[in-house]
């Protein structure tokens, strides 16, 4: 792939690198499964029965994998298994545990069993581990509708987190109707999501699909997001971020942020995303920072071939996010957003302001380049319209709206 600025040259050794790792993952899989130790989660006592509580089961299968020296399989076999709040710790004496999902694997319908928890499965300190197939039910419906409701409610848990691990491989996972976050990859380093589904109601508050933040060579493939949130949300701290062939909607887009909430932040820099499609929105590709100080920043970033269908805001840098008005109101953004190219973006907003660049005052955004972005309004009813403020960049080739840059 030629890459349209000098500045991505990295992220192309990155991901030259993160695919390597990864085709030895795969071919390794064969392998792996005819030497492997297994574990049935209904051999240790687990019922396919969606009521029986199968939480010491499923913990107990992965305390045997951990403990094995050889490489270990996790079956889980048709049926629902209900599972409680669960922590699946490393490290472990190998590093090639895989989980082979048949089943669906649901949460508690009552909502205050993992209430505050904050995590419904979560796996720490893992180095070396695989998940193929199966769904998580997150029975998230209830709490929506308490929080809808305006009544005192938990905050809910996400579905599950990879904290603090690396080389860990999902494939073919669908997860629905999360609590609060389905995916969550925080601390990690090479992480790959391929195929995966994420499903739940376009109003369902706090949903988003794939939430990365603090980890670096990251790759999220060929999936599908539907949320009330973002589809995928981009932290501080991430780094060498690779997506491709993701399909948004319902949701609020792919979004890098909220950057600068804290003073002292790290930054995000060599995000690609590119081939993604957008359907019915509120966003597209977006940036956004809190408007307060802070040392956090945004730095090379590459937007390639992106559709988009009826999108609200199909192009947005936003730095004065300032939710409620509440600690920020009169302050400037400090995150430093520079080298963000949009490549070949096309399709339909459904606002006039197709592109709005909304940069901080303090740092303005430079190195903006468009080139090839084709946005109209409404069906080419109407010309879209393009807003720049503290922005600074280039466009090339054929953009409509006219740049503002």
């Amino acid at each position: 792939m030629a890459l349209p600025m000098s500045s991505h040259s990295t992220l192309g050794v990155a991901s030259l690198l993160f695919m390597a790792f990864h085709i030895g993952i795969t071919s390794s899989q064969a392998a792996i499964a005819a030497t492997a130790a297994e574990y049935d989660v209904v051999s240790l006592g687990a019922k396919p029965d969606g009521v029986t509580d199968s939480t010491r089961a499923f913990v107990g299968a992965w305390l045997a994998a951990c403990r094995s020296e050889k490489p270990a399989m996790i079956s889980v076999p048709p049926g629902r298994f209900l599972v409680g709040g669960a922590t699946f710790n490393g490290p472990c004496k190998n590093n090639a545990i895989r989980w082979h999902i048949q089943g669906v694997i649901t949460a508690p319908t009552d909502y205050s069993v993992l209430g505050n928890v904050g995590t419904w499965l979560l796996f720490q300190y893992v180095d070396g581990m695989s998940i193929s197939g199966g769904i998580l039910d997150g029975q998230g419906a209830a709490l929506w509708a308490c929080k809808a409701s305006g009544k005192n409610c938990p905050s809910g848990a996400t579905t599950i987190l990879f904290s603090n691990s690396k080389n860990i491989e999902v494939s073919k996972l669908m997860s629905l109707n999360s609590q609060l976050f389905h995916i969550v990859i925080y601390g990690c380093q090479n992480v790959r999501l391929r195929g995966v589904k994420v499903f739940a109601s376009g109003d369902s508050p706090n949903t988003d699909g794939v939430h990365v933040q603090l980890s670096s060579g990251v790759a999220i493939m060929s999936s599908k997001i539907g949320t009330g949130d973002d589809c995928v949300s981009v932290g501080a701290g991430t780094t060498n971020l690779w997506i491709e062939n993701v399909m948004c909607g319902p949701g609020h887009g792919i979004s890098i942020g909220s950057l600068g909430k804290d003073l002292e932040e790290a930054g995000v820099e060599n995000v690609t995303v590119k081939n993604v499609m957008f359907g019915g929105t509120q966003n597209g590709l977006r940036i956004k920072s809190w408007g307060r100080p802070s040392t956090g920043f945004a730095k090379n970033i590459l937007f390639q071939h992106a559709l988009m269908s009826n999108v609200k805001n199909p192009i947005v840098i936003d730095q004065n996010y300032c939710p409620n008005k509440i600690n920020c109101p009169g302050q400037f953004s400090g995150v430093k957003i520079s080298d963000v190219t949009y490549q070949n973006i096309h399709g339909t907003s459904a606002t006039e302001v197709a592109v709005k660049f909304d940069c901080s005052p303090k740092n303005p955004c430079t190195g903006i380049r468009l080139e090839d972005v084709k946005l109209t309004y409404k069906n080419d009813r109407r010309p879209a319209q393009a807003s720049c403020v503290n922005a600074g960049g280039l466009a090339f080739g054929l953009v409509q709206p006219s740049s503002c840059l």
